[in-house]
């Protein structure tokens, strides 16, 4: 390396921190919708359409970014609740985003709070075949409804039992001389699982944390 370089490295370096190596994960982006309802604001949420990958569970409005289409991750964001609502984006007037979670299961999640101008949510032309329903909840319910908390342990995996018995081996972990400690699944870092119960439905996974992180924004 030479001094010269020192130059091209900090014009280089991120101007905020981010993800390391972000784009080797999927890359989602959702909406947080505000609707102004009488005198409250309230939270729009869908249920899964039942013939989809986590069918019945309890989402935002969202998806995978997509680099050929999207501008940003707000423009991800923004889309699919077009998408999946039925409405014009004009309709969303975005407020910010809030902090990118990583997803134990290798997916970045990029949320963004929003105000979604309907005055109706039976008016919402959703589509069927990714969306069961929609639903509002006042925010306030969830400022005086705390979640169960429980947790779960992640670890890392050098290798994988297949359907058939045979193990694939990930991470030649052995041949690479590894301590022994790698040669067999380690880790078992604690993750907070956040679980709402609510006169509509169970909230619970990623919708939950995202939930759960805006209601300590608010308080």
């Amino acid at each position: 390396m030479k001094t010269t370089d020192i130059k091209n490295l900090k014009n280089n370096l991120p101007k905020s921190p981010s993800i390391m190596g972000k784009e080797e994960f999927y890359n989602t982006a959702v909406l947080v919708p505000l609707v102004q309802k009488e005198d409250q604001i309230h939270l729009l949420f869908e249920e899964r359409a039942s013939n989809i990958r986590q069918g019945g569970e309890i989402c935002f409005p969202g998806g995978f970014y997509q680099k050929e289409i999207d501008k940003d991750f707000s423009h991800t964001a923004v889309r699919e609740t077009t998408e999946e609502l039925g409405v014009d984006s004009s309709c969303i007037q975005l407020l910010g985003p809030m902090d990118t979670f990583l997803a134990p299961m290798g997916v970045t999640v990029d949320p963004f709070v929003g105000i979604l101008d309907i005055d109706d949510i039976n008016e919402l032309n959703i589509e069927n075949q990714e969306v069961a329903r929609v639903f509002l909840l006042p925010v306030s319910y969830f400022q005086t409804h705390p979640p169960e908390i429980y947790q779960i342990k992640l670890k890392a995996h050098p290798y994988e039992i297949k359907a058939d018995g045979q193990t694939e081996i990930l991470l030649p972990s052995e041949k690479l001389g590894l301590p022994k400690i790698y040669h067999e699944p380690w880790g078992g870092v604690p993750l907070n699982v956040y679980v709402y119960h609510t006169p509509e439905a169970m909230i619970w996974g990623l919708t939950a944390r995202i939930l759960y992180y805006l209601i300590q924004m608010i308080t």
